[in-house]
């Protein structure tokens, strides 16, 4: 067996999810559960303050680490920010079923795709260590990975707005592989970004295996993976596990 350490993309590659936050309902909706907890917000004046604090978050964030080429964010100080300004301490649990009721309004569509069960299980009970390797944020996902039953298959969780680092850049990867002390060569990264997956994991010196998903970025140049599934076909990646057994 070559590949002791798995780790895994989430969104478009275990998950598929569609969101828009640019929807007018979303702004409703999250104006008047501000209110609702003390901070009175027009609709529009709630979003272009949501969208003018990330940006200055992640400019901050970007400054303070030139090192890095891709940094994230967490969000719930983007949440806390607008409570406060309106003279509203936010408690953790305010913070949290606000994240939960935005993720949830702005969310249309979210399932597992066929045969991710049935992956994570083999992995495991091949001996595998199972990594989640996530641009995400913590308050978004962490219910997810819960509601469709993933976090029980997964050994180590690492998403960006955790780390303060995202996918593609390398250091992301390396993280993760200091920090569980994992040998490179028997790393693999499964994931459905050209760029971000396949990309980051090669500039951290680990092999990637590709899934093509409709969610996928259009592929605008060649990239680096040991396997490329075209078709969107999870249980080609058990095959291909198999073979390494």
């Amino acid at each position: 067996m070559k590949y002791k350490n798995v780790m895994f993309d989430l969104y478009g590659t275990l998950i598929d999810i569609r969101t828009n936050e640019d929807i007018p309902m979303l702004w409703y909706n999250f104006a008047a559960l501000y209110k609702r907890n003390g901070a009175d917000y027009l609709p529009m004046e709630l979003r272009k303050m949501y969208l003018k604090y990330e940006r200055d978050e992640r400019q901050k964030v970007s400054e303070e680490h030139p090192e890095l080429t891709h940094i994230d964010i967490d969000i719930a100080w983007v949440f806390a920010q607008l409570y406060k300004d309106k003279g509203v301490a936010p408690s953790r649990e305010v913070l949290e079923y606000t994240a939960k009721q935005f993720r949830k309004i702005s969310t249309y569509f979210l399932r597992l795709y066929p045969g991710v069960k049935e992956l994570l299980i083999y992995l495991k009970a091949t001996g595998r260590r199972v990594i989640l390797m996530s641009n995400a944020q913590s308050l978004f996902t962490m219910q997810e990975l819960d509601g469709l039953g993933l976090t029980e298959h997964l050994d180590k969780i690492y998403i960006s707005s955790d780390v303060g680092i995202s996918k593609p850049d390398p250091e992301f990867f390396n993280h993760a592989v200091n920090e569980l002390g994992l040998d490179k060569s028997e790393t693999i990264m499964v994931g459905n970004d050209y760029i971000s997956d396949m990309g980051g994991a090669a500039a951290a010196g680990i092999d990637g295996l590709y899934i093509d998903q409709e969610i996928s970025s259009k592929i605008e140049s060649d990239f680096t993976a040991v396997e490329k599934i075209m078709d969107g076909d999870v249980y080609k990646i058990i095959e291909f596990f198999e073979k390494d057994e």
